[in-house]
């Protein structure tokens, strides 16, 4: 068993809007949250007074505690009054793509017996026809404004009483995201207050923001990695954040042009971006301090070519999954330039973990050895929402999570995440890791993106197939080519079989390769 090498925190028991905005009184008018695009700027008492009134309202519109509202909106500076506003109700948030179909998001609705929206008017139309194929709404509030539709901007002058609700940070659930579906179907992942307010905590000792501090918020509030690291870590610590509702690269490097921005927290295609783009070398990055990049595998050549660039630390790295609240590993900041390269990370505070073998589940591992990634700790789910069985066999009895991911830990506590546990390739009884192809692809000069998944031969053999995106200028790069250049730097058996060429590859916003829908083309 391996265990982290912090302190362990205490459990945070608070919900989640004290736990993030208890110390807003402090902060005052220091600017909590600023459009990036518009520069709209709210202060930290404007969010604790605005959340409190939209509470009151939200309220008296007859949300009450247990009450399931669905949040279904691109990053804006109203997404966070409106998540801490349900909560502070009594409400469970389900945070929802706001690229949903109307299908997609009405079965979401459905399985989370939602009652009450709240979206923007530019998603109405969906939001609308989902809320009738579900049935079961009472009410769609907009943040911004609709005709017909009550909009948080008026429930601001609401004048009814502020909801005092007895909650159980324990035991209620103050948020239920649904896990991405790139392995199976999306279910409700149930975590209380105290489970995220906790992490939160557990995570401050390795990396902590601070007053002062610049953050710049374009991965999705809705996914747990922007709902954490970009909207309540920032927020509890006075932190400044930045808000974009979309990563587009040249308003990304003007934002932290013009904002100043401090940090970073990015997934792997931005880290490429910034790596190889030439339109970052027109714009001033020099306010930036550090970069880390999580929810999906980070090539370590990749993560050392940005930070040159940028003249930065070397790209850190976090590991956790939506079950995890959603925190284990990260490269702390004062050791980002020791951390060995493709490291995720160090355990963090009150975490443990054990590496089991693929073989044998019940053997434990120890350093070098690779196996699947099992962790206990505070901040494990409560469980899938009317799953059972899926939340046993996720969980077993003594509490350790299994990940699913394969990885190992070196002599000094860093751990390697080489694969998932279903998307590794057998062939010809040995394992070939995604990951590892797909890095190496990227070092390719003619390939701007690529993603690899196994396939059957002729023969029954599953071997690796790769996707290739060509760069512009690389209209003539062939299927040998890309099968030499691999097959020239790595084991027979690890050779990519396979080549086709597609024009982008599919990826959840959270920057995961949806492996699910290459398969589909095969």
């Amino acid at each position: 068993m391996f265990r982290s090498e912090y302190a362990d925190v205490p459990p945070v028991h608070l919900p989640i809007h004290e736990a993030v905005l208890g110390r807003a009184a402090e902060f005052g008018d220091a600017p909590a949250l600023i459009d990036g695009t518009d520069g709209t700027t709210l202060s930290y008492e404007q969010v604790d007074r605005f959340h409190r009134r939209v509470a009151a309202a939200l309220a008296e519109a007859g949300v009450r505690k247990g009450d399931v509202l669905a949040l279904h909106s691109p990053n804006t500076i109203a997404f966070p009054t409106a998540f801490y506003a349900a909560t502070r109700a009594g409400a469970t948030v389900t945070t929802v793509h706001p690229l949903a179909t109307a299908e997609e998001f009405a079965k979401q609705l459905g399985d989370s017996a939602a009652r009450w929206i709240v979206t923007v008017s530019p998603l109405l139309d969906t939001a609308r026809r989902a809320a009738r194929l579900a049935g079961g709404v009472r009410e769609i509030f907009v943040c911004d404004s609709a005709p017909g539709h009550r909009s948080l901007i008026d429930m601001l002058a609401s004048t009814a009483p502020e909801p005092a609700v007895a909650i159980d940070p324990a035991e209620d659930v103050a948020v239920l995201p649904y896990s991405s579906g790139t392995t199976g179907t999306p279910k409700g992942v149930m975590l209380t207050h105290r489970q995220i307010a906790t992490n939160l905590a557990q995570l401050e000792p390795a990396i902590d923001a601070k007053p002062g501090e610049r953050i710049l918020a374009v991965l999705p509030f809705f996914h747990i990695y922007g709902l954490t690291a970009l909207m309540n870590a920032p927020l509890r610590k006075g932190a400044t954040v930045v808000v974009l509702p979309r990563f587009d690269l040249e308003t990304f490097l003007a934002a932290i042009q013009n904002h100043r921005i401090t940090g970073l927290y990015v997934a792997p295609p931005i880290v490429l971006a910034l790596a190889k783009h030439p339109l970052v070398a027109q714009y001033d990055l020099s306010s930036l301090r550090y970069v880390i990049s999580a929810a999906a595998p980070l090539d370590a050549d990749l993560a050392q070519a940005c930070a040159r660039r940028l003249n930065l630390p070397p790209v850190g790295q976090a590991y956790g999954m939506t079950e995890l609240s959603p925190g284990t590993h990260v490269v702390p900041l004062d050791a980002m330039r020791d951390a060995p390269a493709g490291a995720v990370g160090k355990l963090i505070a009150g975490t443990e973990m054990r590496i089991v073998s693929l073989d044998d589940p019940g053997k434990d591992l120890g350093p070098g050895e690779s196996g699947e990634i099992l962790i206990r700790g505070p901040q494990v789910m409560k469980g899938y929402l009317g799953r059972p069985d899926a939340t046993a066999a996720m969980i077993d009895p003594d509490g350790w999570l299994h990940t699913g991911d394969v990885g190992h830990v070196d002599d000094d506590g860093w751990l390697f995440v080489v694969d998932r546990v279903k998307e590794l390739i057998k062939y010809k009884g040995f394992q070939v890791a995604p990951a590892e192809l797909e890095a190496l692809l990227l070092t390719h000069p003619g390939i701007a993106d690529a993603a690899v998944i196994g396939v059957y031969d002729d023969n029954g053999n599953e071997v690796p197939r790769a996707y290739v995106v060509r760069q512009p200028n690389a209209a003539g790069l062939s299927e040998g080519e890309v099968l030499m250049y691999v097959a020239e730097r790595v084991a027979p058996y690890k050779r990519v079989r396979q080549v086709a060429f597609i024009d982008t590859v599919p990826r959840a916003t959270s920057g995961k390769i949806l492996r699910r829908e290459l398969r589909e083309r095969t």
